[in-house]
């Protein structure tokens, strides 16, 4: 179980965007956490508290409840509360208890959850590294942007649509005869483009009926 102490703050582990939060009052089996800034109260089970506690060190940039900010040269603790100490933006030295943070500061960022030490199980670090190989690989395919359609490609159309999409600025004519396949054909390169970021917009101008 976490030593908790009302003044505390505390971030929650599920719902970083609730800002920091405070401990309002806990015991044996509860501990009940204002998260300020969106105005939320919760509570957890002392034992399995989804917190982590938030600690500033040397260097960080912090922010009052006042709206100034400290740069954190070193800290103190007593009863449980921590007292941060460094220079305001006018050079002056200042002390900040954790207690006049600000409600808002947010911990979303990669950065900020490392240095709190919020951190993800390996397993989902694992999950996603697959996930990204596995679409690394999917990039890779010499066929990515053609094998999508529901259509019935005849040789010539890959070809061409694959003969097109590799140039570095495509700018072509497609000119068959009538049933060949040049909508499908454009429609290929077109894909590709787009699955491979070279593209992001299309205007397609057609004739009337």
């Amino acid at each position: 179980m976490s030593d908790f102490s009302p003044g505390q703050r505390w971030i929650s582990d599920g719902e970083a965007e609730l800002g920091l939060g405070t401990i309002l009052n806990c015991d044996n089996r509860s501990v009940t956490v204002l998260f300020g800034a969106s105005q939320e109260t919760r509570t957890y089970s002392s034992r399995q508290a989804p917190l982590t506690r938030v600690v500033f060190g040397s260097g960080d940039r912090i922010q009052s409840t006042d709206g100034w900010h400290l740069i954190v040269d070193d800290s103190k603790e007593a009863n449980g509360l921590i007292t941060y100490i460094g220079e305001n933006e006018q050079g002056e030295l200042c002390e900040l208890p954790e207690a006049k943070l600000a409600d808002t500061m947010q911990f979303d960022q990669a950065r900020d959850r490392l240095l709190t030490g919020q951190v993800d199980r390996n397993d989902w670090f694992d999950l996603r590294f697959r996930t990204l190989h596995h679409h690394h690989r999917v990039e890779q395919n010499p066929a990515l942007g053609l094998a999508g359609p529901r259509v019935d490609l005849i040789p010539h159309q890959l070809y061409i649509a694959d003969e097109v999409a590799r140039r570095p600025s495509p700018r072509v004519l497609l000119a068959d005869e009538v049933g060949l396949g040049k909508t499908i054909e454009a429609g290929l390169i077109l894909h590709r483009l787009l699955l491979t970021g070279r593209a992001e917009r299309a205007l397609i101008l057609v004739r009337p009926a």
